[in-house]
């Protein structure tokens, strides 16, 4: 039976597990699954995922979530997968696992809660939340610092001191793309500073073309769409009534 992804592509952890399959052939049937209309809280999505949250995948009566576990599972269950993206060596696989399990309490923590408090937020009916946006700048910087001084190794291109990208390679460069939503100076603000996570980006993104750019491109959409939304709004807002810049200055 195929496998079944249920995803929505403005979903950083769902686009690591869309680009995996399409990177080493996997075949899969994507259902949408569209956060903006709350289709995750559907009764039937809850039959596959009782935690109610996008990637899931069922392959054949098997059902699975949390896009780590299962990015591991599709890279030791289907034939074929080169070795590098989960490695079978043991001490290389718990490097890998080391950094999965690190990423979602500091790098997503700090990116998502970030991108939320300064864009989303309007999006589900909420106000935008400069003290929390603030609280979680610190942590996503603090992230991209330890990418870039502790993750990141002289001797490879990738994660770990690596020659080719494994799934946490994959999974971070997801999540760290969400920066593009951001206006260019905000992003440039945070990132720049992090030479070395630029390049290792950048590394990463060619090492998995043309599907990084394809399954991204409903991201660089929505940044057209909210570049625009904040454009109006800061054009209708009197020069006199504008508050300065509320993001924190680190």
């Amino acid at each position: 039976m195929t496998l079944k992804l249920y995803v929505d592509r403005m979903s950083q952890p769902s686009r690591a597990v869309i680009i995996f399959c399409k990177l080493n052939g996997i075949d899969f049937e994507e259902i949408h699954i569209n956060l903006s209309k709350r289709q995750q809280l559907s009764p039937e999505f809850k039959e596959i995922n009782p935690m109610k949250q996008v990637p899931a995948i069922m392959d054949g009566r098997f059902k699975l979530f949390e896009s780590h576990a299962i990015l591991r599972y599709l890279a030791c269950a289907f034939p074929g997968i080169a070795d590098h993206w989960y490695p079978a060596d043991l001490y290389k696989r718990a490097k890998v696992d080391s950094v999965l399990d690190w990423h979602h309490s500091n790098l997503r923590r700090g990116t998502a809660g970030y991108i939320f408090n300064t864009v989303f937020a309007p999006a589900f009916g909420l106000p935008l939340n400069p003290q929390a946006a603030a609280e979680a700048e610190k942590v996503l910087l603090a992230s991209l610092a330890n990418i870039e001084s502790v993750w990141l190794q002289r001797k490879g291109r990738f994660l770990l001191g690596s020659g080719q990208p494994s799934i946490a390679d994959l999974s971070l460069v997801c999540e760290i793309m969400e920066l593009e939503i951001l206006d260019e100076k905000d992003r440039e603000r945070i990132i720049g500073p992090y030479k070395r996570v630029l390049k290792w980006i950048d590394d990463t993104k060619n090492a998995m073309e043309p599907h990084f750019q394809e399954v991204h491109v409903i991201l660089f959409k929505a940044k057209e769409k909210f570049h625009k939304q904040r454009h109006a709004v800061g054009s209708s807002i009197p020069q006199s009534s504008r508050k300065p810049d509320l993001h924190s200055k680190m």
